[in-house]
């Protein structure tokens, strides 16, 4: 299972509220519902994150193992 938390935990860090990234980065509402929901982006969505946030893809996400 892939989780998003590590972006919620990256944009914290860096003090970026979703007010932000939304008028300030350009991330759509959809793409920030997508990772609050735990859905599928694209790695593409991926690379222009980490380039709008300078950070690396594990910023991004993680790979949960299930059980």
């Amino acid at each position: 299972m892939i989780s998003y938390r590590p972006f919620f935990e990256t944009i914290k860090r860096k003090g970026i509220s979703q007010y932000s990234l939304e008028n300030e980065y350009n991330i759509s509402k959809g793409t920030l519902d997508s990772l609050r929901q735990n859905k599928n982006i694209t790695l593409y969505t991926v690379e222009n994150l980490c380039d709008k946030l300078n950070c690396e893809p594990w910023d991004i996400f993680e790979l949960i193992k299930e059980k």
